[in-house]
């Protein structure tokens, strides 16, 4: 994974994700459903400027690494995916009306958390070593008044 820039930033946003069918039905048992839900997800994703990294569709929950744009919130980013997918799939997959009458396809609940090829101690010890630097990042960053 490599530093995205564009004007006046440079960083990076990757997140794993990971939601489930409500009730934890296992919706994707079948390879049909799993790889329409691969397509459906692979389209969204691309339709918002959202990078899939690594996608994953198991029986009865999502996993997906994805690189969010700088401007989109997580709330924003699990809104157009959940949101989207649902309403595709069940535009393409009529008979999960039977299964979810009421069209609420996917649990309200979800998982994020943010994934780089830094790592939380790495990050910490680059800043700590900045404090006492006090050196600039590509002209992106002055340094502080001493």
């Amino acid at each position: 994974m490599k530093l995205i820039s564009g004007s006046h930033r440079v960083g990076q946003s990757v997140y794993h994700f990971e939601w489930c069918p409500k009730y934890r039905y296992q919706m994707f048992k079948k390879e049909e459903n799993k790889k329409l839900c691969e397509n459906i997800l692979e389209k969204i994703a691309q339709r918002h400027g959202i990078i899939i990294v690594e996608m994953a569709v198991m029986p009865d929950h999502i996993h997906l690494i994805a690189d969010v744009p700088p401007t989109m919130s997580i709330s924003q980013a699990f809104h157009l995916l959940k949101g989207a997918s649902s309403h595709e799939l069940f535009k393409r997959q009529p008979k999960f009306r039977l299964r979810y009458p009421r069209g609420h396809f996917w649990s309200p609940g979800k998982f994020y958390r943010t994934v780089g090829d830094a790592d939380a101690e790495t990050a910490i010890n680059y800043v700590r070593k900045h404090k006492v630097h006090q050196t600039t990042l590509n002209g992106f960053c002055q340094p502080s008044p001493s």
